[in-house]
């Protein structure tokens, strides 16, 4: 049976700890403590060290003497940043993805089918395996070993969480954008297939966009 692409350990961490910061699950000003941190996900404290690191370059924390950091504030500005460089190189992996062929791409709109005939009982863990295999698949058939170094600092994994109150309505939407994202690549209809993943990364950008526009007007309330 073949096995889903799986991403570093130091990059799953970067990106659970990424999504918790945007969506306010993390605090600004709020410390983070290696050590819980490391305990709370049942891994060693290498992983969340280097995930701190990688966090520490792209401003959302800043760390501490005592192998903790605290959260930085994270406007609007940051995530549009943030997704603007996923857009345009998420969107040039899939459109060479389509030039050079997606293996076993028939296996994972198959897989997505079945997700969406099943979409009311899908739990996050499965919608976000499935979801990361599938980027991950992209990243390897554009062929580009910097732009996959690049897109692995950049991923915060799908929008779900506190951002997105409507996680059901989330994953159907998710998963059809991937299918259409898919059967493009499939086809080798490049144009199309950059668009596609375009529009997906920029729903998921307003997803956190709408969550921290929310965020901020009860703050200030």
């Amino acid at each position: 049976m073949k096995t889903l692409k799986m991403v570093p350990t130091r990059v799953r961490v970067t990106s659970i700890l990424k999504r918790a910061i945007y969506s306010g699950e993390y605090k600004s000003g709020q410390e983070l403590s290696l050590t819980a941190i490391a305990e709370q996900l049942g891994i060693s404290r290498t992983p969340v060290r280097e995930a701190f690191q990688t966090l520490a370059a792209e401003g959302l924390i800043t760390l501490r003497m005592s192998k903790g950091a605290i959260v930085n504030k994270i406007d609007q500005k940051f995530i549009r940043d943030t997704f603007e460089m996923r857009i345009l190189l998420e969107s040039t992996a899939a459109a060479k993805a389509a030039q050079n062929g997606l293996k076993d791409v028939d296996t994972y709109i198959a897989k997505l089918k079945n997700m969406q005939a099943h979409i009311d009982t899908i739990d996050e863990k499965s919608y976000e395996d499935l979801n990361q295999s599938i980027h991950m698949a992209i990243w390897e058939a554009a062929d580009n070993q910097k732009l996959t170094a690049y897109l692995m600092e950049l991923w915060n994994g799908p929008s779900t969480g506190h951002a997105i109150p409507e996680e059901q309505k989330h994953y159907r939407l998710s998963t059809e954008e991937h299918i259409q994202l898919l059967e493009n690549i499939r086809d080798h209809k490049a144009i199309a297939a950059s668009k596609a993943m375009e529009r997906h990364i920029k729903r998921s950008e307003d997803n956190v966009l709408e969550y921290l526009r929310k965020r901020d007007k009860e703050t200030d309330k």
